[in-house]
């Protein structure tokens, strides 16, 4: 059943590159939603990136970090 309402929408999907994220993110594109992964993996997020493509979903990814200081 397609998730209502996301046709066309932009989707900001964090932890994208595995499990739950990347699922997510090839449910909704595979909805009509463009998406726009994000996680720490660039060369996971390629390869979902890659798989939404070629099954005519519109997908782009970046790689996010976060750094830690106690200064």
């Amino acid at each position: 059943m397609p998730a209502s309402g996301v046709a066309d929408k932009v989707v900001i999907i964090t932890g994208a590159s595995s499990g739950i994220g990347e699922s997510t993110a090839k449910l909704l594109a595979r909805d009509g939603a463009r998406v726009v992964l994000g996680a720490r993996r660039k060369d996971r997020l390629d390869s979902v990136v890659k798989e939404i493509s070629a099954a005519g979903g519109t997908a782009i990814a970046f790689s996010a970090t976060r750094g830690i200081s106690n200064e």
